[in-house]
């Protein structure tokens, strides 16, 4: 019963120093259970519960303790376990870890053990941007996973507790709450804003189950007015589209291949490109490559070679959607494309067209975008 009551009395005081610290953080944190268990060695989240090892918190200074209870409210506040999806465990914790870490020192009240994770240069992205990075290049690695599948047992095992979908989505709802009611208490205590480093982490919770991919077909395909019933091929795919008749649609698609795009992303959009062709054969894509001018118009069809991509210079978007203007007939149902980090000049005038930016991981905060629609570029 003592060390129970002990156990109870590190995250207490954790969480009291906590609240006299960041009213939101304190706020999130009573959201979550503590469990003690010593089948881990240090602390996890199942994104539901907080396990933590007594003697390993006990081992660190007041100001570590809380860190590293803030690192784990942290990771169960933002979804990271639900969010993770077919990724890979271990690249997809670490990723977790770097922006987790980084909004948690940016504070400037709070530490870190000194082995924990950290990449200064990554951790103003996404979990989920940070992630595709990753892929290309890790040079972390991961001592201690936190992110866990099932709960812990004292055994050491863990309990097999696959969660069902309206579980999953008691969870999410739970933690969307937490982190509404977190924002309530931080406007009302004068912090204003959501704490450094939190705002665009905040924002993905909206965006981060959107596969671009889905986007993609629902935006293509969205501009005729010509509907029948839906097209129940893509049902079990979660892609709840009409079937679409009658009026064709121009889908201008533009690659930017600046040199900051690379070959993988351009034959994944392209990929993409030709499935959708497949499906709806009332579309018509007309594929231009872009840098500082632009390449093309390629017309694409399902049976089309993907054209040899042109380019390598700096980037601009002017020429691209010039070069629209002046091909459009102002009839035909059109929509433009645009892959690309973001990172060029942009026209001064809007255009005619409808434009969805497609944006790659690490590129421009899609806030900056002067016009159209954005999406993040990212895997599921």
């Amino acid at each position: 019963m003592n060390q129970q009551l002990t156990d109870k009395k590190i995250i207490s005081a954790s969480l009291l120093r906590l609240r006299m610290r960041s009213p939101f953080f304190a706020t999130l944190a009573l959201f979550a259970k503590f469990i003690p268990t010593l089948s881990i060695s240090t602390a996890a989240t199942d994104g539901k519960d907080i396990f933590y090892n007594p003697d390993f918190l006990l081992s660190l200074p007041t100001p570590q303790q809380d860190g590293v209870v803030l690192h784990e409210v942290l990771h169960a506040a933002l979804l990271h376990v639900l969010r993770r999806g077919v990724r890979d465990k271990e690249i997809w914790n670490i990723a977790a870890d770097i922006v987790v870490n980084g909004i948690i020192c940016q504070q400037g009240y709070f530490e870190l053990p000194e082995w924990i994770v950290r990449d200064i240069k990554l951790e103003h992205l996404s979990v989920e941007e940070i992630y595709e990075l990753l892929q290309k290049e890790c040079n972390h690695c991961l001592s201690n996973p936190d992110l866990l599948e099932s709960a812990p047992t004292e055994s050491g095992n863990k309990e097999n507790s696959s969660l069902s979908q309206q579980t999953q989505a008691q969870l999410e709802n739970h933690w969307r709450n937490a982190m509404q009611q977190a924002a309530v208490i931080a406007r009302t205590t004068n912090q204003g804003k959501l704490p450094a480093g939190m705002a665009r982490e905040f924002g993905a919770l909206d965006t981060a189950q959107l596969d671009w991919r889905s986007y993609l077909w629902r935006y293509l395909v969205k501009t005729p007015t010509d509907y029948t019933e839906f097209d129940r091929r893509f049902i079990g795919r979660g892609l709840y589209l009409e079937t679409l008749l009658g009026e064709s649609v121009k889908v201008y698609v533009a690659m930017d291949t600046s040199g900051s795009i690379d070959n993988k992303l351009l034959k994944m959009f392209l990929s993409e490109v030709h499935g959708i062709l497949n499906s709806y054969p009332h579309l018509e894509c007309e594929l231009y490559y872009a840098d500082a001018d632009v390449y093309g118009a390629y017309q694409l069809n399902p049976d089309s070679e993907i054209p040899q991509p042109k380019g390598g210079g700096g980037t601009s978007f002017v020429p691209f959607f010039a070069r629209i203007r002046d091909n459009w007939d102002g009839m035909t149902t059109a929509v433009c494309v645009y892959l690309t980090d973001g990172y060029g000049t942009f026209p001064d005038r809007t255009p005619e067209l409808p434009v969805l930016w497609v944006v790659t991981p690490g590129g421009l905060d899609l806030s900056q975008f002067p016009f159209g629609e954005t999406v993040r570029l990212v895997s599921q």
